[in-house]
C-alpha cells in the first residue's frame, strides 16, 4: 500500500529534546513540525533558524531603497556678500579701486541690525586674515576687535582681540556667533553675528555706542595673525551707529592721487605758474 499524507494544515512550532532518536534535533534544542495525528515529522536546530533569520533580513534590506545607509548632511555654501543693499538695509565700507564689491575690493565691510544683534560681513584681498576693531578713536590701542582668520586647514575661524597698543592679544571670550567664513579666489569672506548690549567688560563693547571702525587685513602664519599689509590701515572718517546705514567708499593708495586736497591745490598752483609765465 502507498504511503499515508499527512494533514499539515494546522501546527504550532515546539521545542524538541536533545537526543538521538527519531525527529531528534542534531545539536540540542530545535523546532519540530509536528502533523495533526501528533506526530513529529521533522525538527530545524535553533542556531540554524536564527541564521536564515539573519541572512533573510540582510538580503531584503541591503537592497531596499527605502532604508538607505546614513550620509552625512550638506553642508550649506556660503551665501555670498551682496552690495545692493548697502546704504539701504545695511551699512558699508568699502576700500579699494573705485566702483569696487564685496568680491574686488582690497577690503570690504558691512553691518546691519538683526533683532538684538549686529550682523558683520568681511572680506579682503588675503589670504591671512581680515578684520574689524571697535575704537574710542582713530588709534590703535585698547580696542575690541573681531578677525577672521584663514588657518593651515582651510578653515576660516572667527577670532576675538583686544589691541594692547601695537599688539593684538587674543581674549577667549568671544562674543560672535552664527559664524561663518570662507577662503576663495585668495579671499578671505566671513559672516557672524555679535550682540548689540553685553555686559560691562573692558575687551568687549556695547555696538549700541558709536565707535571709529579700524579696518586691517594681512597674513596670517599656522592660523596666527601677523602684521598688517599696510602701514596705516584705513580708519572711518567719523564714528559709525549701526543705526544708521550709509554706503562709504574709500580709494586706495593707488588712487587716492588726485582726490587729495593738496594735490588738487598743488596741480592748481602749478598751472597757474605755467600760465603766468608765459609771454
Amino acid at each position: 500500500a502507498g504511503k499515508q499524507l499527512m494533514k499539515l494544515s494546522s501546527w504550532e512550532p515546539a521545542l524538541c529534546s536533545s537526543g538521538t532518536g527519531e525527529g531528534a534535533s542534531p545539536g540540542g534544542a530545535g523546532l519540530c513540525l509536528s502533523a495533526d495525528n501528533g506526530n513529529t515529522i521533522g525538527a530545524v536546530s535553533l542556531q540554524y533558524c536564527i541564521l536564515l533569520f539573519v541572512f533573510y533580513l540582510i538580503t531584503v534590506y541591503s537592497d531596499y531603497a527605502g532604508y538607505p545607509f546614513p550620509t552625512a548632511p550638506p553642508v550649506d555654501p556660503f551665501a555670498k556678500i551682496r552690495v545692493d543693499d548697502c546704504g539701504k538695509t545695511k551699512g558699508c565700507f568699502r576700500y579699494g579701486k573705485p566702483g569696487c564689491n564685496a568680491e574686488t575690493c582690497d577690503y570690504f565691510l558691512s553691518y546691519r541690525r538683526i533683532g538684538a544683534d549686529v550682523e558683520f560681513e568681511l572680506s579682503a584681498d588675503t589670504d591671512g586674515w581680515v578684520a574689524v576693531g571697535f575704537s574710542s578713536d582713530k588709534k590703535m590701542g585698547g580696542d575690541d576687535v573681531m578677525a577672521c582668520v584663514h588657518d593651515d586647514n582651510g578653515r576660516v575661524r572667527i577670532q576675538h582681540f583686544y589691541n594692547v597698543g601695537q599688539w593684538a592679544k587674543e581674549i577667549q571670550r568671544n562674543p560672535a556667533r552664527d559664524e561663518e567664513g570662507v577662503f576663495e579666489n585668495n579671499r578671505v569672506t566671513c559672516r557672524f553675528k555679535r550682540p548689540v548690549y553685553v555686559p560691562r567688560e573692558e575687551t568687549i563693547v556695547d555696538l549700541h555706542l558709536s565707535w571709529y571702525y579700524l579696518f586691517a587685513w594681512g597674513p596670517a602664519i599656522q592660523g596666527s595673525i601677523t602684521r598688517h599689509d599696510i602701514d596705516s590701515p584705513p580708519v572711518s572718517e567719523r564714528v559709525v551707529s549701526i543705526y544708521k546705514y550709509e554706503d562709504i567708499f574709500m580709494p586706495s593708495a593707488a588712487y587716492q592721487t588726485f582726490s587729495s586736497p593738496f594735490c588738487l591745490l598743488l596741480i592748481v598752483a602749478l598751472t597757474f605758474y605755467l600760465l603766468m609765465g608765459t609771454p
